[in-house]
């Protein structure tokens, strides 16, 4: 039995990897699913795929970088489905280089979408959530957000300041019966990770997605605030 059914979920980064799983994962439950992200080709075929499980979805190119574009983003998706239950915030970009290689620029940009895009969605969905006194924020983060590592000095302060973000926010709303949980996957099997891990030695995007699911769908009085995710053996 779908255990989404009549809900509405954005994901942002949805075109691929994670986030494409994670669109799968809820269209399998029922969910209609909105999904963003910068290419619209992408978007359209991961929209197509979802209509294999009778579900709605929705493409709507957007970079998590401009307020306008979320702005449209949220609105859009309340306009066309009437609610909004479940907000994905998985959009990410990672230069793992050592300080005196990496530019400013390019910590720029890994702040921009991997934090601040985060931080402005999650202002956009939250008065709705709240009205509705209930909803979902899950957001993709990394083990990078919790442990330090050579190269990590701009990637992983994304993270850590995601998670800092996160369980405050969850402070904020759980009175309002918002969920507000934050996944730290280890290097996954995407055209993210450089891992020379790969099959069963490597976390598949599709087990982030299960987790995804699995807290979403946890009885209404609990709330999994953090989950990490890793190889049981790596070796």
């Amino acid at each position: 039995m779908a255990r989404l059914t009549d809900q509405v979920a954005i994901v942002t980064g949805g075109g691929r990897g994670i986030g494409m799983a994670i669109a799968h994962a809820l269209a399998r439950e029922g969910a209609t699913v909105v999904l963003a992200g910068r290419t619209e080709s992408a978007l359209h075929r991961v929209a197509e795929e979802l209509k294999q499980y009778g579900a709605s979805a929705l493409a709507v190119p957007t970079d998590v970088t401009r307020d306008d574009q979320i702005q449209s983003l949220v609105l859009t998706t309340v306009h066309k489905f009437g609610r909004l239950d479940i907000l994905v915030n998985n959009a990410g970009v990672g230069y793992l280089k050592r300080l005196t290689e990496l530019s400013v620029e390019e910590f720029d940009t890994m702040w921009r979408v991997n934090m601040r895009g985060a931080f402005v969605m999650t202002k956009a969905v939250i008065p709705y959530m709240v009205e509705a006194k209930s909803g979902a924020i899950v957001n993709i983060a990394s083990l990078a957000g919790k442990n330090s590592f050579i190269g990590g000095t701009g990637y992983a302060a994304t993270k850590w300041g995601l998670r800092g973000f996160a369980g405050s926010l969850m402070l904020e709303v759980r009175e309002s019966n918002i969920r507000v949980i934050t996944i730290f996957p280890g290097s996954v099997d995407t055209h993210f990770s450089s891992s020379n891990l790969r099959g069963n030695k490597i976390t598949q995007a599709e087990d982030v997605a299960e987790a995804v699911v699995f807290g979403i769908t946890a009885p209404a009085r609990t709330m999994i605030s953090e989950m990490d995710i890793r190889p049981t053996n790596p070796k």
